[in-house]
């Protein structure tokens, strides 16, 4: 049985928590925030992040390899990465554009715009610089043909749902415009579409049930 491991309201959290519902392996969740110090959780993730899983060969962090993992383990289920190694090569691909060229960029400015932080100018205006040519570059490669690398639905997809609506809504409110629209990206229904499945419903329920968990405790 494998275990997931971190909090609903994380992408990575989520990405993972998708592949696992759509490829139908059974596997339960354990609530471990991020960052932590405990030694129960720094063996499995060494620097402390979410989400890992705990799985009977031992633990695995990191989403893709926690993803690819689960992909190779369980192929038996519906595949989510192409049987040919080039189309699987563009899965892989849009997943690193999504993730490390969209995402983490517009992660620097995550603390003022969801947790009541401050970022510096420079940090703004180097943001500002770099993550409209990573969406131009972005914009070459996903297919939207409707799912992000064509007909099908892939581990892309699970990258893209969970984290193309943080670049767009995050640069909205940071510079008062979606990134993503202005340079011709329509997330919005591309987002629609995935989170219309039985299963990203799912993650987005818990994921709304978690965060008013939260704000109620903030509160209390």
């Amino acid at each position: 049985m494998i275990t997931l491991c971190g909090i609903p309201l994380s992408n990575y959290y989520n990405k993972a928590k998708l592949v696992l519902l759509e490829k139908g392996i059974p596997f339960t969740e354990e609530y471990v925030r991020t960052h932590s110090h405990e030694e129960s959780v720094l063996s499995c993730s060494p620097l402390g992040k979410v989400p890992f899983i705990k799985t009977p060969h031992g633990p695995l962090c990191e989403s893709q390899a926690i993803v690819e993992y689960l992909e190779a383990a369980y192929p038996e289920t519906p595949r989510l990465i192409p049987a040919h190694p080039y189309e699987a090569a563009k899965v892989r691909e849009l997943i690193t554009y999504v993730e490390l060229h969209l995402e983490l960029v517009a992660r620097e400015l995550y603390p003022e715009a969801y947790f009541g932080g401050q970022v510096s100018d420079g940090t703004k205006k180097r943001v500002a610089r770099v993550l409209p040519e990573h969406i131009q570059a972005f914009k070459r490669l996903a297919k939207f043909g409707p799912y992000l690398a064509g007909d099908s639905f892939t581990l892309a997809d699970c990258a893209a749902w969970v984290s193309l609506p943080l670049v767009g809504m995050t640069t909205k409110i940071i510079y008062g415009e979606d990134f993503l629209a202005a340079a011709g990206i329509d997330w919005k229904p591309y987002a629609k579409l995935i989170g219309e499945r039985p299963h990203a419903l799912k993650v987005a329920a818990d994921r709304k049930a978690d965060q008013e968990r939260s704000l109620s405790a903030a509160k209390s």
